[in-house]
């Protein structure tokens, strides 16, 4: 997720420009998780709204961060998405986006998440229903009411807008030199496909992207057939595994694909500027090496397939979208960045597909769970493979912890962003003050039993999501002694505990 690295920040090379740095269930079956939140603003969203019961109202899972995402009363099982791209990033796609849900309550109507397109209608189960629109919410009302437990099948057909929805709001479609990718985190899914746009419902996926002649796209997921026509060709891809809206990803552009192996045979692809194939080469050759340390430390890769979709854009971040990780193609070709920090961005973004993607958040206050984790194994990649201690690190993120956690909130319960600025809560608290956590949780528990930890992590929510309780819970099992004690004043208390191990560590404010 985006991090903008300050060079004076622990994590930063010496002497290295400002620059982008890294960023980052089971599918919840019990509907008294989801709960409504009747407080999001309304927004321009210019769709064309058929007849619907008023007055309808947007709802949400009242997530703390984003109490608008999500919808309660349903649960997806998978998006079936089409995009036909004309050939300029400036002009709105043609989209189609069909839903395969499950009804956990009695409905008779409901919202999806979407504000950044023109829908032109909308069918439940094959038949037409009337569709408007509440803040960020589109509001379906079928023509007979759903039924708890029964198939939700939705088509929507409208238009996705790779143009910048407003001031002030990010992410969505990133329109790069040569064409479009996606990046979709924390809130953005939502503008540029409906969906139920929250951590919490993970879903399979399948696309399907029609471009121009001269065009590649490529899509998570592994290949599932391309039709070619006189002018155009017409590209699917499908996951084997669930994802969160989130990750989504998509790359039109003109573009090279590059294949190697991975460990195990995995296949790895890259996306790459086809111009600029050589010159990246010798980095793309370093992932299934990095693939087997990570491997190492928490075992087998989650998912069908892994690579780096470089992106000639500046996007001011680099995103682990699953299967296919989000990166500017300069962090590569900037002569300032070292080879080392270079190389602990990717394995940030790969840490990613297990922290993060295979085990998602249960909710957005757990995001401390992704980014400390990636930038923990960042950071230990670093320190093994380039001589970058790791203590040295934690320790400088000791002196600044308590300062992160005034501005930020603690690890566990960030602040919330301003008002559409997804960003705002990927702050040095869930990165490098989290990691900090992971690091007291090793010195308290020792190495071995953290290990332990880690890999039981992995394993026990693969393709779900967790939360902290979780993790909490998880520790002290392992460690064979109840750890929230230890634990929360960690992840929630204002100030930074004393860290086992080391008692002459101090805060900045108590140095001297």
């Amino acid at each position: 997720m985006p991090h903008t690295v300050d060079p004076q920040h622990p994590s930063a090379p010496p002497s290295s420009p400002p620059s982008s740095g890294t960023r980052r269930s089971r599918r919840s079956r019990r509907a008294g998780r989801l709960r409504a939140a009747l407080c999001a603003s309304a927004v321009s969203v210019g769709l064309l709204a058929a007849s619907a019961p008023s007055p309808a109202e947007p709802l949400g899972l009242g997530d703390r961060l984003y109490p608008h995402l999500g919808n309660p009363g349903y649960d997806v099982r998978a998006y079936d998405l089409s995009f036909t791209y004309g050939g300029d990033n400036s002009k709105p796609l043609t989209a189609v986006t069909r839903i395969d849900a499950r009804v956990t309550e009695n409905l008779e109507r409901f919202n999806l998440d979407f504000s950044h397109g023109t829908v032109r209608s909308v069918a439940v189960n094959g038949e037409p229903a009337s569709f408007t629109t509440a803040g960020e919410d589109l509001v379906v009302t079928p023509e007979t009411p759903l039924v708890r437990g029964t198939p939700l099948l939705v088509t929507v057909r409208h238009t996705s807008d790779p143009r910048k929805p407003a001031e002030n709001r990010d992410g969505g479609w990133v329109r790069t030199t040569d064409g479009l990718a996606m990046a979709n985190q924390a809130d953005a899914a939502h503008l540029v496909f409906p969906c139920n746009d929250h951590p919490a419902d993970k879903a399979d996926f399948t696309f399907h992207v029609t471009a121009p002649e001269g065009y590649t796209a490529v899509a998570n997921g592994l290949p599932a057939g391309v039709e070619r026509t006189a002018r155009t060709t017409t590209w699917s891809y499908r996951t084997a595994h669930p994802m969160a809206t989130e990750l989504a990803q998509v790359s039109i552009g003109r573009s090279k694909v590059l294949h190697r192996e991975g460990p195990h045979g995995l296949p790895v692809r890259d996306v790459v500027p086809a111009a600029d194939e050589k010159a990246l080469e010798p980095w793309l050759a370093r992932t299934p090496g990095q693939i087997s340390w990570m491997e190492s430390k928490v075992g087998p890769y989650p998912f069908e397939t892994y690579g780096l979709l470089m992106a000639q854009a500046q996007t001011g971040f680099e995103l682990e979208t699953q299967t296919l990780s989000l990166f500017e193609k300069e962090v590569f070709t900037q002569p300032g960045y070292p080879a080392w920090y270079v190389e602990s961005i990717m394995v940030h973004e790969l840490s990613h597909q297990w922290f993060g993607d295979s085990v998602s958040p249960r909710s957005w206050s757990d995001l401390w769970l992704n980014e400390g984790h990636a930038t923990w194994y960042e950071a230990l990649y670093a320190e093994e493979k380039a001589d970058r201690p790791l203590q040295a690190r934690m320790k400088a993120a000791y002196g600044a912890s308590d300062g992160w956690r005034a501005s930020g909130g603690p690890p566990a319960a960030p602040k919330p962003p301003k008002a559409g600025q997804k960003i705002g809560i990927f702050r040095a608290n869930v990165y490098d003050g989290a990691a900090l956590v992971l690091y007291a949780l090793r010195q308290e528990i020792g190495a071995d039993a953290f290990q332990r930890v880690e890999r039981q992590w992995v394993g026990t929510h693969r393709d779900g999501t967790a939360t902290t309780a979780d993790f909490v819970r998880l520790a002290s099992e392992v460690a064979g002694r109840d750890l929230s004690g230890f634990l929360r004043p960690w992840l929630y208390g204002a100030k930074t505990p004393p860290m086992p191990g080391h008692p002459d560590w101090r805060p900045a404010t108590d140095a001297g």
